[in-house]
């Protein structure tokens, strides 16, 4: 199958035991796109949504960043692991004497903003570093604390000491650090044994497909369809499309513009009496 001139977004279901970019480089191949980028990486461990895109689809990707994303999965109480999750050394083992209300309050003590410091076994970078290159060589690298949002993390079901839960968190959130921190609330520690992402934004798991089976390819203008729109007149179209400055829309944040045919020009961000442009999609062809 050769995509190799077609753009848009692919909806993956990643398996677990595969990275986000071994994911992208079967896609590639099967494919033969010669761009291919994905919006929020998942653990190797992890399953589950994976939004994928297509020549200048790519370069939209960015902006799907701050969607909310939805998980479902399983943390056991009682014992750490260096990685926080199933696939770390364990660390730590202790009793688990709670109860669920207990959980439960503990879970929503997490709902909300805050701060959250990425874990050492991660692909954040510090110094030009992989945080996990240096701590599988014994050495400590801290990121700094990044802003998150929790709009939803709770328990729907427990199995002695494994607690099944929805999480619905912003963008660059570990959901393996907000099972840890649960676990230090309560007193006993805990990891992450199991993650799906089943929704990032409108896109949803169900309508995904395996790595090795190419789905449909959804227009590109769905990787913007969360920003605000602005349609531009003929003349305006057409400067804007060689990344020339326009007079400001008065929206907040970045909007999509697209010319007076619906076809998307590009994205754009009022900058005071200016809108500058920060994607301009070259045309097809």
């Amino acid at each position: 199958m050769s995509l190799g001139s077609v753009e848009g977004l692919l909806l993956v279901d990643k398996p677990s035991g595969i990275t986000s970019h071994d994911v992208v480089a079967m896609v590639r191949r099967a494919t033969q796109a010669k761009k291919v980028g994905h919006a929020g990486t998942l653990d190797p461990m992890a399953t589950g949504l994976l939004v994928l895109g297509l020549g200048r689809a790519t370069r939209l990707l960015r902006f799907l960043g701050d969607l909310p994303k939805t998980y479902e999965g399983t943390f056991r109480l009682g014992v750490e692991t260096t990685t926080l999750d199933a696939e770390g050394d364990v660390t730590g083992e202790s009793r688990v004497a709670v109860t669920d209300a207990e959980i439960a309050r503990a879970m929503a003590a997490k709902l909300g903003g805050s701060w959250q410091r990425p874990p050492a076994f991660s692909a954040v970078k510090v110094g030009g570093r992989k945080l996990y290159d240096a701590a599988r060589r014994g050495e400590l690298l801290r990121a700094e604390p990044r802003s998150v949002t929790v709009d939803r993390f709770e328990p729907v079901a427990r199995n002695g000491v494994d607690v099944d839960f929805i999480a619905v968190v912003s963008g660059g959130t570990y959901v393996r650090v907000l099972a840890a921190d649960v676990g230090s609330a309560l007193g006993c520690g805990a990891h992450l044994r199991r993650l799906r992402r089943t929704a990032i934004g409108s896109f949803i798991v169900s309508n995904a497909s395996p790595p090795e089976t190419v789905g449909d390819v959804i227009p590109i203008e769905r990787a913007v369809e969360h920003l605000p729109r602005l349609e531009l007149e003929p003349e305006e179209a057409r400067v804007a499309r060689d990344g020339s400055i326009l007079g400001p829309a008065g929206i907040q944040g970045p909007y999509a513009v697209f010319d007076p045919a619906g076809s998307l020009v590009g994205i754009y961000r009022d900058d005071g009496p200016k809108a500058r442009p920060e994607v301009v999609l070259a045309r097809l062809g």
